[in-house]
């Protein structure tokens, strides 16, 4: 098998392709012989060291990637021998950038026929951290206003997708002109262009009274306006800090990252208390043991998209191989949608499901 193996935080050269045995199955495991995986940029901070729960759980050397899709290969006792020869999808926390995968069998799932496997790969992280934001956190009154920052990426498009679905208003922000076009496909009330008006007084303009969520990965680029412009009983949802992080580069800088630090706000109880807002915070990659949830998440994901509610992102593929241009890209901020990451096992798997 082949896997992307990262022995040291670094830039992208860190990022080395090794030919490794293949793993054998455990007790109530499964293993995929992988076509596809996604991209996320989780990946490039656990490359650069900077991720938390990459440490609490892996260490050094370390594999990133939390999804992949392929066909089941092998099954170890437990499993439910159904399974064998069945494409999937499967969650996985850290080491999906392989083209061979063992993972528990309930972070495993049938592939819905409408989806290929490299659609399915694009997915799960997304839409599993935007139905967490939305249905387990927010829990989103119909009617209610929506402001969702990065709105044209992985997460961004799957908030605008699953907030429409609860029947909100979305107001979506994007870095340019080139990512106005596919929110508003996606089925956003409203979309600003940062880059050509100014954000917050575009923001105020289509929600004078504030936001009921506002949704918000940038970190200390944003996050004290988007608090600022919640309404009352409105919720800040944090699930990143991008703009804390290089652009270019691929390292970790430190001085920048101390900065952004000190400049991130700290919020008061008893502002919160006063003005009837809620901040709320999670990280995907530490609800692994929570199988009930993520089960249920993917289940309802994969009814949506089997029912035409919600949409694939726009997919760009690299190689494995290539995978350090996909970090490359993905950091640059100029993508739209979602990164997979192909194998040779595609062809054999076929690109319908």
């Amino acid at each position: 098998m082949q896997k992307i193996v990262v022995d040291r935080a670094g830039s992208y050269e860190r990022l080395r392709l090794q030919t490794l045995a293949s793993p054998e199955p455990g007790a109530g495991e499964v293993r995929v012989r992988v076509a596809a995986i996604g991209v996320n940029y989780a990946d490039c901070i656990v490359r650069m060291g900077l991720y938390s729960s990459a440490k609490v759980y892996v260490g050094w050397p370390i594999t990133p990637g939390f999804e992949v899709s392929g066909v089941v290969d092998a099954i170890g006792e437990g499993a439910d021998p159904d399974l064998l020869g069945a494409k999937v999808v499967a969650l996985t926390r850290f080491g999906g950038y392989a083209s061979e995968l063992v993972v528990p069998v309930h972070q495993v799932f049938r592939i819905p026929p409408e989806l290929t496997l490299v659609e399915a790969a694009a997915l799960p992280s997304v839409l599993l951290t935007a139905y967490f934001a939305l249905f387990e956190l927010a829990h989103p009154r119909p009617g209610a206003t929506i402001l969702v920052h990065s709105a044209a990426g992985g997460v961004g498009s799957s908030l605008v997708q699953l907030a429409k679905i609860a029947k909100c208003r979305v107001i979506g922000v994007v870095g340019g002109a080139h990512k106005v076009a596919a929110v508003q496909a996606l089925g956003a009330d409203g979309v600003i262009d940062k880059s050509s008006e100014p954000l917050w007084a575009a923001a105020e303009r289509r929600s004078p009274g504030g936001y009921d969520i506002v949704c918000d990965a940038n970190g200390v680029e944003t996050l004290s306006a988007s608090y600022d412009h919640l309404a009352p009983t409105g919720k800040l949802l944090i699930y990143g800090f991008h703009t804390m992080l290089p652009r270019e580069g691929g390292r970790a800088k430190w001085l920048q990252l101390a900065l952004a630090y000190l400049r991130t706000p700290r919020f008061n109880p008893l502002d919160l208390t006063q003005k009837n807002r809620s901040v709320m915070g999670f990280n995907l990659s530490y609800l692994f043991d929570r199988a009930d949830i993520l089960g249920e998440g993917m289940t309802r994901i994969l009814d949506w998209v089997s029912r035409g509610e919600v949409v694939c992102p726009k997919i760009t593929t690299y190689a494995l191989a290539d995978v350090a241009d996909a970090h490359r890209a993905l950091e640059s901020a100029q993508t739209v949608g979602k990164l997979v990451l192909t194998t040779e096992h595609l062809d054999e798997g076929g690109a319908p499901a």
